[in-house]
């Protein structure tokens, strides 16, 4: 839902600062989007990327759905983490695992929140119930409580991956569409270049700025987006081993306790 409803509102918005912002008149020689930009200040900047053309809006809208599904990830994330430190709350639990205090344990997962506590939890309530549980070996019940922890474990994990995709796919996309822009640049420099006589120099200087600035943008937007992606996927696989380490000290506390 967040994906289908963020990505035509930043289309609109990349297009909208495309146009009012970067294309502003007094962003250029006399009023006109058409002439140089401004000789200097943050109007030349401006003027000098909207003279890269109709690709800008394009990579104007990957980078806002690099930068707001960064923000997304982020946020979401660490509301996975739980409220403190992962290695803190593991060490609790483990505490109360030590001393078969599995209700104080559990509280700790209240307290802690997030994914980790989500999974813990599901499987201390697991180990109580297989506690009191009859006609069934220990090993069923280990395997129970192993069950428990997979199940828990693929309901949190996608929500984790979720738009990490979205991440991915800037990454590769922005290069190509700079890529785009470039090649559309360097075909109106070379256009400037063959016509009759002197070659048209301010057709020339333009072609070769909008293939310059395209090229910026998609390279600039790409490497964010895989800087990103790499943050976020070593931030789940923090996350993973915990739970994974969280699940090995519950399964093997239920065994050594239970011969």
């Amino acid at each position: 839902m967040f994906a289908s409803f963020a990505i035509p509102v930043l289309l609109v918005v990349a297009v909208l600062i495309y146009l009012f912002v970067l294309g502003n008149p007094d962003n250029f020689e006399g009023g006109d989007p058409k002439n140089h930009p401004v000789p200097d200040g943050v109007a030349h900047v401006l003027g000098l990327i909207y003279k890269g053309g109709y690709i800008v809006p394009i990579l104007i809208s990957l980078v806002l759905m690099s930068i707001t599904f960064s923000i997304e990830r982020f946020l979401t994330i660490n509301k996975a983490s739980g409220k403190g430190s992962a290695e803190s709350f593991l060490r609790r639990v483990k505490s109360h695992l030590a001393t078969n205090n599995l209700d104080a344990a559990i509280a700790e997962c209240d307290k802690q929140q997030g994914s980790v506590a989500n999974v813990v939890k599901s499987a201390l309530h697991k180990y109580k119930e297989m506690e009191v549980a009859s006609g069934i070996d220990k090993d069923q019940k280990v395997l129970a409580i192993q069950k428990e922890l997979e199940e828990s474990v693929q309901l949190e994990l996608p929500m984790l991956e979720k738009n990490l995709v979205i991440i991915a796919t800037m990454a590769s996309v922005s290069t190509l569409v700079a890529l785009l822009g470039t090649v559309l640049g360097m075909i109106k420099a070379f256009s400037a270049l063959a016509t009759a006589g002197s070659p048209d120099s301010v057709a020339l200087a333009n072609g070769i700025s909008e293939a310059l600035i395209n090229t910026a943008l998609g390279i600039g937007n790409s490497a964010i987006a895989i800087i990103m992606y790499n943050v976020f996927t070593t931030k789940i696989d923090k996350i993973t081993y915990t739970i994974d380490e969280a699940g090995f000290t519950i399964t093997q506390q239920f065994a050594a306790s239970h011969k």
